[in-house]
């Protein structure tokens, strides 16, 4: 059986979206031990997904414990050690290869314990949305603003995040 003749049913001619390591120059993010060079932002997947490259310097934590209310996020580690702070008093320790996805709702907050070492991570955010949240930290931090839990807070109050209690 055929289909009918319809442009509904024409193929489509999108095209991927590559970004070289090498000769793409990206947006890139500093605040404190943080740098992230920003893949995706999504402008180009109609804000369905954004994707972030970051590496964590040695000993360093990353932001305070938060949840995220309206969006999924995921992380493959790359190189170093990342380890996750989790409710209940979990830890865990991913390493090169290992691939956590944090749902709506999952509480948990991230550190580097290697004290020689960097950690590398890809993040991703859907919907692409809160790749502004990292924008804004990169920009309170160019600013000089002391990042305390009180700042970090009303950063996450604007993309849909809030601050976890307990871990």
């Amino acid at each position: 059986m055929s289909a009918p003749d319809s442009s509904a049913f024409a193929t489509p001619q999108n095209q991927p979206i590559v970004v070289r390591a090498r000769d793409d120059p990206v947006e890139v993010l500093n605040f404190g031990p943080i740098t992230g060079r920003i893949l995706e932002d999504g402008s180009r997947t109609e804000n369905r997904l954004a994707t972030i490259h970051f590496t964590l310097a040695p000993s360093a934590a990353g932001p305070p414990a938060l949840w995220h209310e309206m969006h999924d996020e995921t992380i493959l580690v790359l190189s170093g050690t990342l380890r996750f702070r989790l409710a209940g008093g979990r830890t865990l320790d991913c390493v090169k290869g290992d691939y956590v996805v944090f749902p709506p709702r999952t509480p948990a907050t991230f550190e580097n314990p290697s004290g020689e070492e960097e950690a590398v991570f890809v993040n991703t955010f859907t919907p692409a949305y809160y790749v502004g949240y990292f924008r804004l930290l990169a920009k309170l931090a160019a600013e000089g603003v002391e990042m305390t839990p009180r700042v970090y807070e009303m950063a996450m109050a604007r993309y849909a995040t809030v601050a976890a209690q307990g871990i």
